[in-house]
Protein backbone atom coordinates (compact mmCIF):
# COMPACT_ATOMS: atom_id res chain seq x y z
CA UNK A 1 0.00 0.00 0.00
CA UNK A 2 3.17 2.29 0.24
CA UNK A 3 2.92 2.15 -3.59
CA UNK A 4 -0.55 4.19 -3.14
CA UNK A 5 0.80 6.72 -1.36
CA UNK A 6 3.96 6.94 -3.74
CA UNK A 7 1.80 6.73 -7.02
CA UNK A 8 0.66 10.09 -5.90
CA UNK A 9 3.08 11.69 -7.55
CA UNK A 10 2.76 10.27 -10.72
CA UNK A 11 -0.57 7.79 -8.96
CA UNK A 12 1.94 -2.61 -20.92
CA UNK A 13 -1.44 -4.23 -20.73
CA UNK A 14 -3.95 -4.14 -23.22
CA UNK A 15 -2.37 -0.70 -24.49
CA UNK A 16 1.60 -1.04 -25.08
CA UNK A 17 2.42 2.88 -24.42
CA UNK A 18 6.47 2.82 -25.15
CA UNK A 19 8.34 5.65 -23.67
CA UNK A 20 6.87 8.84 -23.98
CA UNK A 21 4.52 11.24 -21.76
CA UNK A 22 3.44 12.99 -24.51
CA UNK A 23 0.13 12.19 -26.98
CA UNK A 24 -1.38 13.39 -29.30
CA UNK A 25 -5.45 13.72 -29.23
CA UNK A 26 -7.38 13.91 -32.51
CA UNK A 27 -10.48 12.83 -35.17
CA UNK A 28 -13.75 12.03 -33.28
CA UNK A 29 -15.28 15.38 -34.76
CA UNK A 30 -12.66 16.70 -32.92
CA UNK A 31 -11.78 20.46 -35.10
CA UNK A 32 -8.52 21.06 -33.54
CA UNK A 33 -6.31 18.11 -31.40
CA UNK A 34 -5.64 17.75 -28.42
CA UNK A 35 -2.80 16.35 -26.31
CA UNK A 36 -2.64 14.66 -22.84
CA UNK A 37 0.68 14.95 -20.94
CA UNK A 38 1.78 12.31 -18.01
CA UNK A 39 2.93 14.69 -14.81
CA UNK A 40 5.02 13.91 -11.50
CA UNK A 41 3.98 15.55 -8.69
CA UNK A 42 7.42 16.10 -7.28
CA UNK A 43 9.68 15.91 -10.69
CA UNK A 44 11.26 19.87 -12.08
CA UNK A 45 9.89 20.90 -14.76
CA UNK A 46 13.38 20.35 -16.60
CA UNK A 47 11.72 16.95 -17.95
CA UNK A 48 9.95 19.38 -20.62
CA UNK A 49 13.34 19.74 -22.29
CA UNK A 50 13.66 16.16 -22.90
CA UNK A 51 10.11 15.63 -24.33
CA UNK A 52 9.82 16.02 -27.88
CA UNK A 53 7.30 18.10 -29.43
CA UNK A 54 6.16 19.27 -26.12
CA UNK A 55 6.52 23.35 -26.66
CA UNK A 56 4.58 23.31 -30.50
CA UNK A 57 1.70 21.09 -28.93
CA UNK A 58 1.64 22.99 -25.45
CA UNK A 59 1.50 26.43 -27.69
CA UNK A 60 -1.26 25.21 -29.96
CA UNK A 61 -3.60 24.82 -27.28
CA UNK A 62 -5.82 27.40 -25.61
CA UNK A 63 -6.56 25.54 -22.47
CA UNK A 64 -4.28 23.81 -19.98
CA UNK A 65 -6.18 21.21 -18.02
CA UNK A 66 -4.90 20.00 -14.43
CA UNK A 67 -6.66 17.14 -12.20
CA UNK A 68 -7.30 20.28 -10.59
CA UNK A 69 -6.96 24.03 -10.66
CA UNK A 70 -3.98 25.39 -9.09
CA UNK A 71 -4.64 29.02 -7.98
CA UNK A 72 -8.05 27.26 -5.72
CA UNK A 73 -5.39 26.26 -3.38
CA UNK A 74 -4.20 29.71 -2.38
CA UNK A 75 -8.06 31.20 -0.94
CA UNK A 76 -8.12 31.30 2.66
CA UNK A 77 -11.61 29.25 2.51
CA UNK A 78 -9.38 26.02 0.51
CA UNK A 79 -6.77 26.49 3.68
CA UNK A 80 -9.34 26.20 5.75
CA UNK A 81 -10.99 22.92 4.56
CA UNK A 82 -7.58 21.49 3.86
CA UNK A 83 -7.50 22.10 7.26
CA UNK A 84 -10.26 20.70 8.94
CA UNK A 85 -10.28 17.69 6.67
CA UNK A 86 -6.47 16.60 8.03
CA UNK A 87 -8.10 15.96 11.59
CA UNK A 88 -10.31 13.64 13.10
CA UNK A 89 -13.54 14.56 13.62
CA UNK A 90 -14.67 11.53 15.55
CA UNK A 91 -15.29 13.02 19.34
CA UNK A 92 -14.00 9.51 20.84
CA UNK A 93 -10.64 8.65 18.20
CA UNK A 94 -7.11 10.03 18.83
CA UNK A 95 -4.18 9.50 17.02
CA UNK A 96 -3.12 7.69 20.03
CA UNK A 97 -6.24 5.38 20.38
CA UNK A 98 -5.82 3.87 16.29
CA UNK A 99 -1.86 1.96 17.91
CA UNK A 100 -0.83 -0.03 19.85
CA UNK A 101 1.52 1.48 22.54
CA UNK A 102 4.85 0.52 20.67
CA UNK A 103 3.12 1.60 17.03
CA UNK A 104 2.54 4.94 18.63
CA UNK A 105 6.26 5.02 20.26
CA UNK A 106 7.67 4.50 16.67
CA UNK A 107 5.30 6.76 14.82
CA UNK A 108 6.21 9.12 17.24
CA UNK A 109 9.80 8.56 16.87
CA UNK A 110 9.99 8.07 13.09
CA UNK A 111 7.95 11.67 12.69
CA UNK A 112 10.13 13.57 15.21
CA UNK A 113 13.32 12.02 13.35
CA UNK A 114 12.25 13.13 9.91
CA UNK A 115 9.34 15.58 9.99
CA UNK A 116 9.83 17.59 12.63
CA UNK A 117 6.58 16.54 14.01
CA UNK A 118 5.35 16.21 17.55
CA UNK A 119 2.38 14.21 17.68
CA UNK A 120 1.51 14.20 21.04
CA UNK A 121 1.25 18.12 20.65
CA UNK A 122 -1.94 16.89 17.47
CA UNK A 123 -3.98 14.63 18.89
CA UNK A 124 -6.71 14.61 16.59
CA UNK A 125 -4.37 14.42 13.00
CA UNK A 126 -5.24 12.02 10.46
CA UNK A 127 -2.80 8.85 9.97
CA UNK A 128 -2.82 9.61 6.18
CA UNK A 129 -1.80 12.81 6.59
CA UNK A 130 1.12 11.67 7.95
CA UNK A 131 1.77 9.30 5.88
CA UNK A 132 1.76 11.57 2.65
CA UNK A 133 3.76 14.33 4.44
CA UNK A 134 6.53 11.81 5.39
CA UNK A 135 6.53 9.98 2.36
CA UNK A 136 7.50 13.69 0.37
CA UNK A 137 10.39 14.36 3.74
CA UNK A 138 11.48 10.94 2.27
CA UNK A 139 11.70 11.79 -1.81
CA UNK A 140 13.21 15.40 -0.42
CA UNK A 141 15.79 13.76 1.36
CA UNK A 142 16.95 11.09 -0.73
CA UNK A 143 16.43 12.77 -4.26
CA UNK A 144 19.41 15.35 -4.58
CA UNK A 145 18.06 17.11 -7.83
CA UNK A 146 14.54 17.61 -6.13
CA UNK A 147 13.66 21.06 -6.05
CA UNK A 148 10.83 22.58 -4.37
CA UNK A 149 10.31 25.68 -6.33
CA UNK A 150 10.08 23.48 -9.45
CA UNK A 151 6.61 21.73 -9.06
CA UNK A 152 5.89 21.15 -12.56
CA UNK A 153 1.98 20.30 -12.62
CA UNK A 154 1.45 24.44 -10.75
CA UNK A 155 4.21 25.34 -13.62
CA UNK A 156 2.51 24.32 -16.34
CA UNK A 157 -0.88 26.34 -15.07
CA UNK A 158 0.86 29.28 -14.09
CA UNK A 159 2.38 29.74 -17.58
CA UNK A 160 -0.44 29.12 -19.32
CA UNK A 161 -2.59 31.48 -17.37
CA UNK A 162 0.54 34.23 -18.27
CA UNK A 163 0.01 33.17 -21.75
CA UNK A 164 -3.75 33.84 -21.81
CA UNK A 165 -4.80 30.50 -21.92
CA UNK A 166 -7.49 29.12 -20.16
CA UNK A 167 -7.27 26.94 -17.04
CA UNK A 168 -9.64 24.13 -15.88
CA UNK A 169 -9.08 21.30 -13.26
CA UNK A 170 -10.69 17.80 -13.61
CA UNK A 171 -11.57 17.57 -10.04
CA UNK A 172 -12.18 20.05 -7.00
CA UNK A 173 -9.50 20.29 -4.77
CA UNK A 174 -12.53 19.24 -2.26
CA UNK A 175 -12.56 15.93 -4.24
CA UNK A 176 -8.85 15.34 -3.82
CA UNK A 177 -8.48 16.02 -0.21
CA UNK A 178 -11.85 13.55 0.50
CA UNK A 179 -9.79 10.81 -1.69
CA UNK A 180 -6.55 11.42 0.47
CA UNK A 181 -7.80 11.70 3.94
CA UNK A 182 -11.30 9.92 3.92
CA UNK A 183 -11.20 7.36 1.78
CA UNK A 184 -10.24 4.52 3.87
CA UNK A 185 -11.26 4.06 7.25
CA UNK A 186 -8.77 5.54 10.47
CA UNK A 187 -8.17 2.29 11.24
CA UNK A 188 -6.42 1.91 7.94
CA UNK A 189 -5.04 4.58 7.55
CA UNK A 190 -3.13 3.71 11.16
CA UNK A 191 -2.12 0.73 9.33
CA UNK A 192 -0.52 2.09 6.68
CA UNK A 193 1.90 4.89 7.86
CA UNK A 194 2.74 1.98 10.24
CA UNK A 195 3.68 -0.09 6.95
CA UNK A 196 5.37 2.75 5.72
CA UNK A 197 7.52 3.51 9.11
CA UNK A 198 8.46 -0.19 9.16
CA UNK A 199 10.38 -0.55 6.11
CA UNK A 200 11.20 2.85 5.18
CA UNK A 201 14.10 1.84 3.09
CA UNK A 202 11.74 0.25 0.65
CA UNK A 203 9.36 3.57 1.21
CA UNK A 204 12.54 5.57 -0.57
CA UNK A 205 13.93 2.70 -2.82
CA UNK A 206 10.39 2.63 -4.64
CA UNK A 207 10.26 6.35 -5.10
CA UNK A 208 13.20 6.54 -6.38
CA UNK A 209 12.26 3.81 -9.11
CA UNK A 210 8.84 5.36 -9.82
CA UNK A 211 10.60 8.79 -10.06
CA UNK A 212 13.59 6.90 -12.64
CA UNK A 213 10.65 5.63 -14.77
CA UNK A 214 9.32 8.71 -15.04
CA UNK A 215 12.28 10.71 -16.04
CA UNK A 216 13.15 8.00 -18.56
CA UNK A 217 9.00 8.60 -19.69
CA UNK A 218 8.70 4.63 -19.17
CA UNK A 219 4.84 4.40 -18.67
CA UNK A 220 4.63 0.68 -18.57
CA UNK A 221 7.94 0.67 -16.07
CA UNK A 222 5.53 2.76 -13.65
CA UNK A 223 2.60 0.77 -14.25
CA UNK A 224 4.82 -1.87 -13.35
CA UNK A 225 6.04 -0.50 -9.77
CA UNK A 226 2.99 0.92 -8.59
CA UNK A 227 0.99 -2.34 -9.28
CA UNK A 228 3.85 -5.21 -7.44
CA UNK A 229 2.34 -7.00 -4.34
CA UNK A 230 4.43 -7.47 -1.79
CA UNK A 231 1.82 -10.08 -0.14
CA UNK A 232 1.64 -7.93 2.98
CA UNK A 233 -0.63 -5.79 4.95
CA UNK A 234 0.81 -3.02 2.85
CA UNK A 235 -0.36 -4.06 -0.72
CA UNK A 236 -3.95 -2.44 -1.70
CA UNK A 237 -6.65 -3.86 -0.52
CA UNK A 238 -9.70 -4.32 -3.21
CA UNK A 239 -11.26 -1.28 -4.30
CA UNK A 240 -8.31 1.05 -3.47
CA UNK A 241 -5.98 1.67 -6.29
CA UNK A 242 -9.58 1.84 -8.10
CA UNK A 243 -10.33 4.52 -5.99
CA UNK A 244 -7.43 6.42 -6.78
CA UNK A 245 -7.05 5.75 -10.58
CA UNK A 246 -9.35 3.54 -12.28
CA UNK A 247 -12.00 5.19 -11.10
CA UNK A 248 -10.94 8.68 -11.26
CA UNK A 249 -9.61 7.70 -15.45
CA UNK A 250 -13.24 6.43 -16.42
CA UNK A 251 -14.65 9.92 -14.94
CA UNK A 252 -12.43 12.57 -16.56
CA UNK A 253 -12.83 10.16 -20.13
CA UNK A 254 -16.16 11.37 -19.64
CA UNK A 255 -15.40 14.77 -19.02
CA UNK A 256 -12.88 15.58 -21.44
CA UNK A 257 -14.48 14.86 -24.76
CA UNK A 258 -16.97 17.67 -24.05
CA UNK A 259 -13.64 19.71 -22.95
CA UNK A 260 -11.46 18.97 -26.04
CA UNK A 261 -14.34 19.68 -28.47
CA UNK A 262 -14.97 23.48 -27.15
CA UNK A 263 -11.01 24.08 -27.61
CA UNK A 264 -7.39 22.71 -27.99
CA UNK A 265 -6.24 21.42 -24.71
CA UNK A 266 -3.01 20.25 -22.84
CA UNK A 267 -4.26 17.62 -20.79
CA UNK A 268 -1.76 17.28 -17.85
CA UNK A 269 -2.41 14.83 -14.94
CA UNK A 270 -0.16 12.14 -13.29
CA UNK A 271 1.95 9.68 -15.35
CA UNK A 272 0.10 6.72 -13.55
CA UNK A 273 -3.02 8.02 -14.99
CA UNK A 274 -2.09 7.08 -18.30
CA UNK A 275 -1.05 3.82 -19.46
CA UNK A 276 -3.05 0.59 -19.01
CA UNK A 277 -6.00 -1.27 -19.78
CA UNK A 278 -8.28 1.44 -17.75
CA UNK A 279 -6.00 4.28 -18.69
CA UNK A 280 -6.46 7.41 -19.96
CA UNK A 281 -4.68 6.72 -23.71
CA UNK A 282 -6.73 3.66 -24.02
CA UNK A 283 -10.06 4.85 -22.61
CA UNK A 284 -9.87 7.64 -25.11
CA UNK A 285 -9.32 5.33 -28.03
CA UNK A 286 -12.30 3.35 -27.01
CA UNK A 287 -14.30 6.55 -27.53
CA UNK A 288 -13.54 6.45 -30.84
CA UNK A 289 -10.29 9.26 -30.64
CA UNK A 290 -7.20 8.77 -32.11
CA UNK A 291 -4.19 8.84 -29.79
CA UNK A 292 -0.76 8.49 -30.63
CA UNK A 293 2.44 8.95 -29.63
CA UNK A 294 4.61 12.42 -30.19
CA UNK A 295 8.27 11.22 -31.67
Amino acid sequence: MKKIITTLFLVCAAVCTQAQLLWKISGNDLEKSSYVFGTHHLAPYAILDSVKGYRAAYNECERVIGEVAMSEMRSPETMGMMQRMMMIDEDSITLKSLFTPEEYELVKKTCQEYVGLHIDMVPKMKPAYITNNLVVVLYIKHMPNYKSKEQLDSFLQEMGSNLGKQIAGLETLEFQMNMLFNNSPLERQAELLVCTISDIDNTVKQAIELTDAYMNQQLDKLLEIAYHKTNTNCDPLPGEMEAMIDNRNMAWAEKLPAMMKEMASFVAVGALHLPGEKGLINLLKEAGYTVEPIW
